[in-house]
């Protein structure tokens, strides 16, 4: 069965596996298992062999476990992300789905972090804001670059002796006072 990018990530458990796997992870299904503990066994097979027929995620390594083979993965990230010519091909009812998608699966992160026990958002320098500036076009293209280029450079630092793995979550939309497009001419 064929799916557009679109498709298989507007999948909330389909979503929640490619966001397990970001930073570069390599995962067993045991270990999407573990994090993903509400999700039924069955579901995450299915849908990891979804992602995986997708060229989603990539197999990386094989082993044998009680007579079965257990299959590492990581993910392919470009295979992961709308491309602009499908998102603006997106109608506005999609976009909505999948910001639903994407709220959802942000939502389960932040239980998953408070059900962990013993939350502390000073001490595990976690939050959540919103802020707001003022900006061209072109100055927010410049501000997402160079914001882009700061990201690669931590990203680029991978898992090591006192490193957590930690999610960033970005949304940046137009304000409600700003005007649409056509009305800049």
């Amino acid at each position: 069965m064929a799916l557009d990018t679109v498709e298989l990530l507007m999948h909330p458990v389909r979503l929640r596996i490619v966001q397990a796997f970001l930073g570069g992870r390599t995962l067993t299904t045991a270990d999407l298992r573990a994090e993903l503990s509400d999700v039924p066994p069955a579901t995450l097979y299915r849908q990891v062999a979804t992602l995986a027929d997708h060229g989603v995620l990539h197999t990386v390594g094989e082993r044998r476990a009680r007579g079965a083979v257990e299959r590492s993965y990581r993910l392919h990230e470009a295979a992961a992300s709308v491309d602009p010519d499908e998102a603006r091909a997106m109608s506005p009812q999609r976009h909505r789905q999948a910001f639903l998608t994407f709220v959802a699966g942000l939502l389960a992160d932040f239980d998953g972090y408070l059900d962990r026990g013993d939350p502390d958002l000073a001490r595990d320098v976690a939050g959540y804001r919103q802020n707001a500036f003022h900006a061209t076009d072109a100055e927010t293209a410049e501000f997402v670059t160079r914001f882009r280029e700061l990201f690669a450079e931590y990203a680029a630092l991978g898992p090591g002796p006192g490193r957590t793995r930690r999610l960033l979550t970005t949304v940046l939309l137009p304000g409600a006072d700003q005007e649409r497009p056509a009305e800049r001419r």
